[in-house]
C-alpha cells in the first residue's frame, strides 16, 4: 500500500506509543472509530501494524524487515528532507561508500549536481540513479544481488570493498536500539555495513525518526562509531544523552 499523510501519522504515534487502542488514536486524530479500524486493518495487512483485541502495536519480528515498496512509501518526506541536508554536507570532489537503504537512494538523487565525486556502492538503485551525473566516477561493487531491493551483498562484497579507504560512508539502518546498538535484519547486508565502517574516515548516518528504537536481529555497529548522525526530528529519551556521549554530531533537517 501506499499509506495517505494520516495513516503515516498513524504509524508514527504507535511507534511512540508501542501500543495504542483504537479509541485513543481515533480522538487523538479527530476521526470516527470507522475510519482508524479502516487504517489499521489496511496497515496490518500490508505488514506494518499488528492488530490485538480493542488496539494496535508495532509488529513484533526482529527477523524480518518490511518489503522494499512499502519502505520506499513510508516517511518519503523526512527522507528525502534528510537527504538534501546531507547532500548540502558533502564537498565536491569526495569519495563516498554507500550502503543499501531507501534513504541512501534518496540522497544519492540529491547528489546529482556535485563535481567531482567518487562513489562506491553496493546498491544497484544507488548506481542507477548516480550513473546520470557525468561528474561521479561510479564503482559498483560485486557479490550476491538480493532480487528484493536490488542490494549487493556477501563476501565478495566484503572483500571488494576492503580495497578501498574513502572519505565518507554514508550508511542508513534499520534500527537504532536504547542501548546505543545499530541494527539490521540481515547478517549479509550488515558484513557489508561493518566494512564500509572500518573503510571511511568519516561516518556518516541517516535514520528518520521512526529506526529510533525499532528492533532488528543483527547488531551492525554502536553509535560511538559514528561521526555525523542526520535525522528529521528531535530523537526521544533516552537517545540525546546516548548521542552525546559518542561524540555523535547530530543535525536535524530544515523542512
Amino acid at each position: 500500500m501506499d499509506p495517505n499523510p494520516r495513516q503515516l501519522e498513524l504509524l508514527d504515534e504507535v511507534r511512540r506509543a508501542r501500543s495504542l487502542s483504537v479509541e485513543a488514536l481515533a480522538e487523538r486524530f479527530g476521526v470516527a472509530l470507522q475510519t482508524v479500524r479502516r487504517d489499521v486493518r489496511l496497515l496490518a495487512e500490508a505488514g506494518l501494524l499488528a492488530r490485538f483485541h480493542g488496539g494496535v502495536r508495532l509488529p513484533s519480528s526482529t527477523t524480518e524487515n518490511i518489503a522494499y515498496r512499502q519502505r520506499q512509501a513510508l516517511n518519503d518526506d523526512a527522507k528525502r528532507c534528510i537527504a538534501r541536508t546531507v547532500a548540502q554536507a558533502v564537498p565536491n570532489g569526495s569519495s563516498l561508500l554507500i550502503n543499501i537503504g531507501t534513504t541512501t537512494e534518496a540522497i544519492a538523487r540529491e547528489l546529482l549536481g556535485h563535481k567531482g565525486l567518487r562513489v562506491i556502492t553496493n546498491n544497484l538503485n544507488v548506481a542507477a540513479i548516480l550513473s546520470d551525473n557525468p561528474d561521479c566516477e561510479l564503482i559498483v561493487a560485486g557479490g550476491v544481488v538480493r532480487a528484493r531491493d536490488r542490494g549487493i551483498v556477501g563476501e565478495a562484497t566484503v572483500d571488494f570493498i576492503q580495497q578501498f579507504k574513502v572519505d565518507i560512508g554514508l550508511i542508513g539502518i534499520s534500527g537504532i536500539e536504547a542501548d546505543g546498538t545499530l541494527r539490521d535484519f540481515d547478517y549479509r547486508e550488515v558484513k557489508v555495513a561493518r566494512a564500509i565502517i572500518e573503510h571511511s574516515r568519516q561516518i556518516w548516518l541517516a535514520a528518520d525518526h521512526s529506526k529510533f528504537n525499532r528492533p532488528a536481529m543483527v547488531e551492525l555497529g554502536r553509535l560511538d562509531q559514528v561521526d555525523n548522525m542526520f535525522t528529521d526530528l528531535p530523537p526521544p529519551e533516552p537517545f540525546p544523552a546516548l548521542l552525546a556521549e559518542a561524540g555523535v554530531n547530530l543535525t536535524l533537517c530544515a523542512p
